[in-house]
């Protein structure tokens, strides 16, 4: 049944082996149940519901993913995204957090017309290269700041607005151990080096008495605090239109270019490069999107980790279930994950922080046109406190270099609508 479900054997793959790599990428992302739930927390949701959101939307689309795309992908609320959501919309912008499930849920639709009808290829091709890469390193700068304040290595001071924190506390001693162990484990290939990182210091804090036991296993908690709570009339503001922009821009890019990386991974593409079922594979995206705000969480995106699983011999969509499964079954250690101190997980988003900012080589430094609006976007996200300023400057500061270095022709009809578009955001909306 499994075999005709998922076409296993077509793939030269056996039941075994997709079970196997779809624990391997589970392990190497089941660190997102720890933080995801602490980082929403803080934009005031309650962290029980928060925590069965999470696993439920990565689960929901898992299922989708495996069952309907048939790939090896995983999928769970994405990092970078739900710091946005809480440090930018929420704390950022003084939304309340059901103006931001609002704002994830309209983004969700919106990413399922364009998979359904296929405008998403015409959107990716219309954006620069240059602009793409410079979010995602805008993206990693910005979670470089969030891990580094929620270690308390950077604190915030009248004189200079930042500076050095006491790297000799406990805290952040132990956010640097973390991230130490991380590059250790994930250079020697432990793939389940982040989660590793994170029970141990988890475990040295308890040992320490920095935290308090509250147990392993327990019935998951109620989901009644965020479930349905979207405030959809916030969403439909003109002010936050920027801020779905945002939402909808980087799961779009993050989705392509990780369903890209995986596919390539496992040999699933065909001999143009083109990929099998991709409207199904982004419509797992955006469904699950939509889903996970209606349950509390914040945007779900593909992961890269699946990549994980791919390497040791993931081909098809029962990778993607097992690892929905083991989402499901994570729901019951709620205790565990209420244990982990934020320090424990500043480690993990640093490591994501850095990943992110590998994309800085591809940019061709050599040409100003290119490096000016790299540069802002890589500076004004993480000074702003807040990614959708950092694209929306992005935008400005690329086609205005263009067009006064004599580049006109470089700057497509579509990026002239949206740099138009945050202009007038930023004249008479800010």
């Amino acid at each position: 049944m499994l075999d005709a479900l998922f076409k296993i054997s077509d793939h030269n793959s056996t039941v075994r082996r997709e079970c196997i790599a779809g624990l391997t990428t589970f392990i190497t992302m089941v660190y997102i149940v720890f933080v995801n739930p602490a980082m929403l927390a803080e934009a005031g949701m309650d962290q029980g519901a928060a925590f069965v959101a999470t696993c439920i939307a990565a689960a929901i689309g898992c299922f989708i993913m495996g069952f309907w795309a048939n790939y090896p992908l995983a999928l769970a609320p994405g990092m970078g995204l739900n710091a946005f959501f809480t440090y930018g919309v929420v704390l950022g912008m003084g939304y309340t957090w059901q103006a931001a499930l609002g704002a994830v849920f309209m983004s969700g639709c919106i990413f399922l017309f364009l998979s359904l009808f296929k405008v998403r290829e015409w959107i990716i091709n219309a954006i620069p290269l240059v602009l793409k890469q410079a979010i995602a390193t805008g993206i990693g700068a910005f979670l470089a700041l969030i891990a580094l304040k929620n270690a308390g290595i950077i604190v915030a001071s009248p004189a200079t607005l930042v500076q050095l924190g006491d790297i000799t506390a406990a805290g952040p001693l132990l956010a640097i151990f973390s991230f130490f162990v991380i590059a250790a484990l994930l250079y020697r290939d432990f793939k389940s080096g982040v989660l590793i990182s994170i029970l141990s210091v988890t475990v040295i804090a308890l040992s320490l008495g920095l935290v308090e036991y509250q147990g392993v296993v327990s019935m998951p908690p109620s989901i009644a605090p965020t479930f349905m709570q979207l405030d959809f009339a916030a969403a439909f503001e003109l002010s936050m239109l920027s801020v779905i922009f945002a939402f909808l821009f980087v799961d779009l890019f993050d989705t392509s270019g990780t369903l890209v990386a995986v596919t390539q991974k496992a040999g699933l593409a065909d001999e143009k490069g083109n990929m099998p079922r991709l409207g199904r594979a982004l419509s797992a995206d955006s469904t699950a999107t939509i889903a996970g705000s209606v349950l509390g969480t914040s945007t779900t995106t593909s992961y890269i980790e699946s990549v994980a699983g791919v390497s040791v011999g993931g081909r098809t969509g029962l990778t993607a279930v097992v690892v929905g499964l083991c989402f499901l079954l994570m729901m019951f250690f709620a205790p565990l994950a209420k244990m982990v101190p934020a320090y424990a997980t500043a480690g993990a988003i640093l490591y994501v922080a850095v990943l992110m900012l590998q994309n800085l080589k591809f940019v061709n430094w050599d040409d100003m046109t290119d490096a000016i609006p790299v540069s802002v976007v890589l500076l004004m996200t993480p000074l702003t406190f807040s990614i959708a300023h950092g694209i929306a400057l992005g935008f400005i500061s690329y086609t205005a270099v263009k067009v006064l270095c004599g580049k006109r022709e470089q700057v497509s009809i579509s990026v002239w609508i949206l740099t138009v578009m945050f202009v007038i955001k930023f004249v008479f909306l800010s």
